[in-house]
């Protein structure tokens, strides 16, 4: 049996937030590093199954994503050695679209041969990225990750919630076209 399962797990993002972090010291009363790998572990531990089965294994790290708004913001540093470098997972798909996302520089920590799908189109705002922008940031990344391991896809999804983001259908598919185009032009 084979084929491909993927993991949505926005409470990665809770371990790059300094206020989150230390929500989870002082509410919790849990070191955020120990939660990270006990969460870690948890993971892989559920993963296992799929993994023995031949699945391809996705994980996206999400931010937020309710009325175009996110609730962490921090660059993927606090978690990259560990999160990188122990989730057993094919592809790590990665919200990329602005500044409170940080730098490519934690992709160091990904191994050899596992994806990054770099989540440079926003759905959350309706303006269109530059295609020229996100071409620039590809090649910025490839220098920390092979361009054959690296892939484009929007942040997140289009509807994290009932009530949607603050795009309208029209923006929503303006913004997989530019992937679209975008994606053939670079991986030719």
């Amino acid at each position: 049996m084979s084929g491909s399962s993927g993991i949505d797990a926005p409470r990665y993002s809770y371990y790059i937030d300094p206020k989150w972090r230390n929500f989870i010291k002082t509410e919790m009363g849990m070191e955020p590093q120990a939660a990270l790998e006990e969460a870690i572990r948890a993971d892989n531990a559920c993963l296992e199954p799929a993994r023995r089965a031949m699945a391809t294994l996705a994980m996206h790290l999400c931010r937020g994503n309710n009325r175009s708004h996110w609730y962490a913001e921090g660059g993927y540093d606090p978690i990259a050695e560990k999160l990188f470098g122990t989730m057993r997972v094919d592809r790590f798909l990665l919200e990329y679209d602005d500044d409170r996302s940080g730098t490519f520089e934690p992709l160091r920590f990904v191994p050899r041969g596992t994806t990054v799908v770099l989540g440079l189109v926003s759905t959350k705002r309706p303006q269109l990225e530059a295609k020229a922008d996100l071409i620039r940031r590809i090649e910025q990344a490839s220098k920390v990750v092979p361009l054959g391991n690296l892939a484009l896809s929007p942040q997140c999804g289009f509807a994290s919630t009932m009530e949607g983001n603050l795009l309208t259908e029209d923006d929503q598919w303006a913004k997989l076209r530019l992937v679209a185009e975008t994606a053939r032009e670079v991986w030719k």
